[in-house]
């Protein structure tokens, strides 16, 4: 049995035309929060450091960052704040 990386699967799935569209699409929500993963750990914040800062629990906050949730506009602009980032929608 051979395995095959995560960059050859994703390859073979871009071909397909309703993949691509639907990854793409989801292409400014991943940029989103790859910036603040990124900046929470700059800042060495943990999760739990940026939850109580901000005011939610640290699951709500791994669920985010996880993309296992679907969050609120709202809930973006809380996050960007805390981390001392401005949110610009274009």
């Amino acid at each position: 049995m051979k395995f095959k990386t995560h960059k050859q699967v994703k390859a073979g799935l871009m071909k397909d035309p309703e993949f691509k569209k639907a990854y793409d699409g989801l292409s400014a929500e991943f940029e989103i929060v790859e910036a603040i993963i990124k900046k929470r750990a700059k800042k060495k914040l943990t999760q739990k450091a940026l939850a109580k800062e901000i005011g939610v629990t640290q699951s709500a906050l791994a669920r985010f960052e996880s993309g296992r949730s679907n969050p609120t506009f709202s809930f973006i602009q809380k996050v960007t704040a805390g981390l001392g980032l401005r949110l610009t929608v274009k």
